[in-house]
């Protein structure tokens, strides 16, 4: 069931215009910023985006520019785990596998999970309650079960149904932000 909803979000992303995106992913940012689990926040967590997903260059770029300790996950495929490392610009990442952007052990500090202030989690798909379904690899489930911190996920408005299929494992994140509106998952 989670692969065949993976597959017609993926379908779903391919179709937005370039133009869709754009606007969409700005009217995003621009809810993330007016966020306060953003404006508290002095350590942010998110991914480096690549293809359809939403853009996080900009908003590293604004954390960056509001002073913030921008942190990126750092994935380890032999044991299906991940650290978050904190990187101070672009020049910092390197290409690994599938042509996701990580930061460069050598030249980057490991933030721990209790340092991260607010968490921003990928996904593919969210029901309103805060479930996801991600890339599949189970990194995030893994990882979010160390983290106290608000999370939050960043979705085009299409991205979001009623319901998904949850399993033991899965952890919800607090805030889902939309191109048209922020929804807060569980008081």
């Amino acid at each position: 069931m989670k692969s065949f909803i993976r597959e017609q979000m993926r379908e779903r992303l391919r179709q937005l215009t370039p133009e869709e995106k754009r606007a969409y992913d700005e009217q995003i940012a621009a809810k993330l910023y007016a966020f306060s689990g953003w404006q508290q926040a002095t350590t942010v967590a998110l991914t480096v985006s690549k293809g359809q997903e939403i853009n996080t260059m900009p908003i590293i770029e604004k954390a960056w520019e509001e002073g913030k300790i921008v942190c990126v996950p750092k994935c380890y495929p032999e044991t299906k785990t991940m650290t978050f490392r904190a990187i101070r610009s672009f020049a910092q990442l390197e290409t690994v596998y599938f042509g996701l952007r990580e930061p460069i052990e050598a030249i980057t500090e490991e933030i721990p999970p209790q340092a991260i202030e607010l968490m921003i989690v990928p996904g593919i798909c969210f029901s309103t309650d805060g479930y996801r379904i991600g890339y599949g690899g189970g990194y995030y489930d893994r990882y979010l079960q160390q983290v106290k911190s608000p999370t939050a996920s960043l979705a085009y408005s299409f991205q979001v149904i009623e319901q998904l299929p949850i399993e033991p494992h899965d952890i919800p994140v607090d805030v889902i932000i939309t191109n048209e509106k922020v929804i807060v998952c569980h008081e």
